[in-house]
C-alpha cells in the first residue's frame, strides 16, 4: 500500500511492530484532501526543540467483522494504490474507487476504513512481537532501543539514526487505547495483521 493512504496512526504504531527501526507518521494525503487546512504552529523559541503535537485518533470499538474486512479488502486497496506514484496526491477518482471498494468489503467508506486500520494500527504498536502478547507501545520501543543499542553489526551511523528516531517516538506517545476490548480482538487476528502492516512498512 502506498504510504500516503496509511493512516498517521498506523504508519506510527507499525513502524513500532514492523521495522524496529522508527516511528515516523506517514504522509496523510487522502485524510488532507477531505479536510480544511491547519492553523499553522508558531515556530518554538530559538534554542528550544519543537513540541511533540499530541496524535488525535477517533477510537472505535472494534469488531470481528471489521477486522476481517480489513483482511479482504487489502488486495483490493493495493491494486489501486500501488499503480499511484508515491507521494501523489489523491484525486476524485482514486477517491471514488477506494470509496466502492471499502463499501464492496463491509465499510461504509474509505473514511471509515481509515478509521478502523488507525485503531488496529494503535493496538499493534503495543504488541512485543516476540510473545504476541500486548505490552504497550512505549515498552515496545524500549525493547526495540535495547535491541539497538546490543548490536555490534549495524554501523554507527545507522545506529544513530535508528536510536535519535526511536527517542523521538518515546517523546511522541501514542493515544491511551479507550477500548480495552480491542487488544482481545487484534490478538486473535495478531498474525494476520501484523503480516499486512509489515507489508506495507517494505
Amino acid at each position: 500500500m502506498r504510504e500516503f493512504f496509511r493512516p498517521a496512526i498506523a504508519a506510527l504504531s507499525m513502524a513500532c511492530l514492523a521495522s524496529a527501526l522508527a516511528l515516523a507518521p506517514a504522509d496523510t494525503a487522502l485524510a488532507q484532501a477531505k479536510q480544511p487546512d491547519a492553523p499553522a504552529q508558531a515556530a518554538p523559541p530559538a534554542g528550544q526543540q519543537p513540541a511533540a503535537q499530541p496524535l488525535s485518533i477517533k477510537q472505535i470499538a472494534l469488531t470481528d467483522k471489521q477486522i476481517e474486512g480489513v483482511l479482504s479488502v487489502q488486495k483490493d486497496i493495493e491494486a489501486i494504490t500501488d499503480k499511484l506514484p508515491d507521494n501523489a496526491q489523491p484525486d476524485a477518482k482514486v477517491i471514488a474507487q477506494l470509496d466502492a471498494v471499502a463499501k464492496k468489503h463491509g465499510f461504509a467508506g474509505y473514511d471509515e476504513y481509515s478509521t478502523v486500520i488507525d485503531n488496529i494500527g494503535l493496538v499493534l504498536g503495543g504488541f512485543d512481537p516476540a510473545t504476541r502478547k500486548y505490552v504497550g507501545p512505549e515498552a515496545v520501543i524500549k525493547a526495540q532501543i535495547a535491541q539497538i543499542e546490543a548490536d555490534k553489526k549495524l554501523a554507527a551511523k545507522d545506529k544513530k539514526e535508528a536510536l535519535d528516531e526511536l527517542n523521538q517516538a518515546l517523546k511522541s506517545p501514542l493515544p491511551a487505547i479507550e477500548n480495552k476490548g480491542n487488544i482481545d480482538v487484534v490478538a486473535k487476528y495478531y498474525d494476520k495483521l501484523a503480516a499486512i502492516f509489515a507489508d506495507d512498512q517494505d
